[in-house]
């Protein structure tokens, strides 16, 4: 099963300024394309820290994807940190220049060209949609932090990694609590292994208890785990099956 890591960078972050709004994003498109994000791991703006998460993840993950830092100020050291990960330097990229040179016009200064660098032995990335080229180092996708910008980066990345077997997803919404389902739940996580069981709670809601989903690549097996679950609650406690 393929897998993939995610670093979000930023002290914006980490300081409660700013709620990281692209990793449900990009939970949601690798799951789609059937790849699991098994680690996310957010840092300040370091070169050394993020040097050496990306020499990590990426050596224990088949994709990590940066967000943030990528911009022209003094706190985006993201390139820097994958450049000093994979122990090469920084060069500004001819086209990417000629590209902001082009955009900004009369208007361009040394702080827009910036935005032109790159770890050395870097590749672009681009298509049709996407004609702005995202930076990939090895199997390093650094991504702009701008949530509507990174939001626009996944067909390109869904186009680059291509779609294996995706994930299904049902659930059951029950008024019973977790106490009162545990028996239940204990016995088709055992029966059905190849199914991820998820159970969640609500407190203040009217509609229902708890909601409970059932995961996997196989759509008979997780559809059987989701019925063999809600036919051993009592009839008047499900509210609904998705």
């Amino acid at each position: 099963m393929r897998t993939a890591a995610a670093l979000i960078i930023g002290n914006e972050l980490l300081s409660g300024k700013i709620a990281d709004a692209n990793v449900v994003v990009l939970a949601r498109a690798l799951r789609s394309l059937g790849v699991v994000l098994r680690r996310v791991v957010m840092v300040l703006d370091e070169i050394d820290v993020i040097a050496e998460e990306v020499r990590t993840l990426s050596k224990t993950h088949d994709w990590l994807f940066t967000s943030g830092g990528v911009g022209p100020t003094h706190d985006d050291v993201t390139i820097d940190g994958v450049a000093r990960a994979f122990g090469t330097h920084v060069v500004s990229e001819p086209s990417m220049e000629s590209m902001l040179r082009t955009y900004y016009g009369e208007k361009l200064t040394e702080g827009h060209l910036l935005m032109a660098r790159m770890p050395h032995g870097a590749r672009l990335a681009a298509s049709k949609s996407m004609p702005w080229p995202t930076v990939v180092m090895n199997n390093v996708w650094i991504l702009p932090g701008v949530p509507e910008i990174f939001q626009a980066k996944i067909p390109l990345i869904a186009e680059e990694l291509g779609a294996d077997k995706p994930f299904i997803s049902h659930a059951v919404f029950t008024t019973l609590d977790e106490g009162t389902i545990k028996p239940m739940l204990d016995r088709v996580v055992s029966e059905h292994p190849d199914v991820e069981v998820g159970s969640y709670p609500r407190w203040s809601a009217v509609e229902y208890r708890t909601k409970l989903t059932f995961d996997g690549r196989d759509a008979e097996k997780v559809r059987t785990a989701r019925d063999a679950f809600a036919a051993s609650l009592p009839e008047e406690a499900v509210v609904r099956v998705e």
